[in-house]
């Protein structure tokens, strides 16, 4: 699933194919420019295309081009091969390997957090809950991810600073 981060500046096969039709006008190499290959496509142009060889070959490669040119803007943007954010995946493997269950509702941190998540229009970060309950990061942490794996909040990051949050739907 393809989201907003990973579209930007991104790379498409059919313009490489397209910028590959200048070979039509005598312009060879402006697809491998357009992929970041700056000498290969300087080549190119000065070399008619290889000769023309070059040019023909490269309708098989484009396609790997373009991969290889959003696989590095990618690592630039500091995103995930599959363009996630490198935060999200951490999050998802932590609450995944959780092992405490939730505990009663009678936990007094339990509804402490609550509480300080519906004054903060249902979205709390760690420190905040800390902040609020005088519990420890950890015990606070353990607590929101035991509703997360329950079921009762989701986990997000911030748009502007990228702190995690949990966020509660229902408050």
């Amino acid at each position: 699933m393809e989201t907003n981060v990973t579209r930007i500046g991104m790379n498409k096969v059919g313009t490489a194919y397209l910028l590959w039709l200048g070979c039509l006008l005598q312009v060879h190499g402006l697809h491998r420019l357009y992929n970041g290959k700056i000498l290969t496509g300087l080549l190119w142009m000065f070399s008619f295309g290889l000769f023309g060889f070059g040019q023909i070959i490269d309708l098989l490669l484009i396609p790997n081009m373009v991969d290889q040119h959003n696989s590095k803007l990618r690592a630039r943007q500091g995103l995930l091969p599959e363009g996630a954010l490198p935060n999200q995946a951490v999050i998802q493997r932590v609450v995944a390997t959780h092992p405490t269950p939730l505990p009663p509702t009678s936990n007094p941190l339990l509804v402490q957090l609550l509480r300080a998540a519906e004054t903060r229009g249902g979205k709390l970060s760690v420190t905040q809950g800390v902040m609020e309950t005088g519990a420890s990061f950890a015990h606070v942490e353990a607590t929101l991810i035991q509703m997360v794996k329950a079921g009762y909040a989701d986990i997000t990051n911030d748009p502007e600073t990228g702190v995690v949050t949990y966020e509660f739907k229902e408050l």
